[in-house]
C-alpha cells in the first residue's frame, strides 16, 4: 500500500477537501507523523500538518500566525521535493496554491481554501470518505481548538513543570 493511501492520510485529504476540517487535519497527520516518523521536524507529514495549521489560523483571522506557519510547511515541501509523500499529490500545483496563499495573507485578503490537488486514485479514496464526515457549521469549525478536551495537555504540562522543579 502507498503510504499517502493510508487511512489517517486519506482522512487528512478528506477533511481538507471536504468540510474543510483544518483543526481536524492536524489532529489525524499528526499521529500518523508519530506512527511512522516521531521527531522527525522535516518529514513532509510535518509539512501538510503545518498547512492545515496556518489555514486554521487565517480562517480565525490571525494572519501573523498563519503567514509564519504557511511559511514552514513552503519550506519543508521544498525541502522534500521528490518524497514519497508527494507521489499522489501534484507537487508543483502544491508549491504554487501554498505561495499564493501565502501572498494572499501578506496583503490582507480573506480567508480562501484551496483543494489539494490529488491523483485520481487518492481524490477516489478522499471523496468516498468526505461522503462519511459528519455535517459540521462554520462556527464549530472557527473555534473547534477551545472546545476539546485539554485535561491531559494541561496534566502533561504540569507533570513537565514538577520534573524541571525537582532538578532545579
Amino acid at each position: 500500500m502507498h503510504p499517502q493511501h493510508h487511512t489517517l492520510f486519506i482522512d487528512y485529504c478528506a477533511y481538507f477537501n471536504g468540510n474543510h476540517d483544518f483543526f481536524e487535519c492536524h489532529e489525524v497527520l499528526e499521529e500518523y507523523w508519530k506512527e511512522i516518523a516521531p521527531g522527525d521536524k522535516m518529514h513532509p507529514l510535518v509539512g501538510y500538518v503545518q498547512l492545515a495549521t496556518g489555514f486554521y489560523h487565517w480562517r480565525r483571522g490571525n494572519h501573523t500566525g498563519a503567514k509564519r506557519i504557511l511559511t514552514k510547511a513552503l519550506v519543508n515541501f521544498q525541502h522534500n521535493k521528490g518524497h514519497i509523500f508527494f507521489h499522489e499529490v501534484d507537487y508543483q500545483q502544491l508549491i504554487t496554491q501554498v505561495a499564493k496563499t501565502i501572498s494572499a495573507i501578506t496583503m490582507g485578503q480573506s480567508f480562501q481554501a484551496f483543494q489539494l490537488p490529488l491523483s485520481p486514485s487518492l481524490q477516489q479514496l478522499a471523496v468516498a470518505r468526505i461522503q462519511q464526515l459528519p455535517s459540521t457549521n462554520s462556527n464549530y469549525l472557527l473555534h473547534k481548538h477551545m472546545l476539546r478536551d485539554r485535561s491531559h495537555i494541561l496534566a502533561e504540562r504540569q507533570e513537565s513543570k514538577q520534573r524541571k522543579s525537582r532538578r532545579t
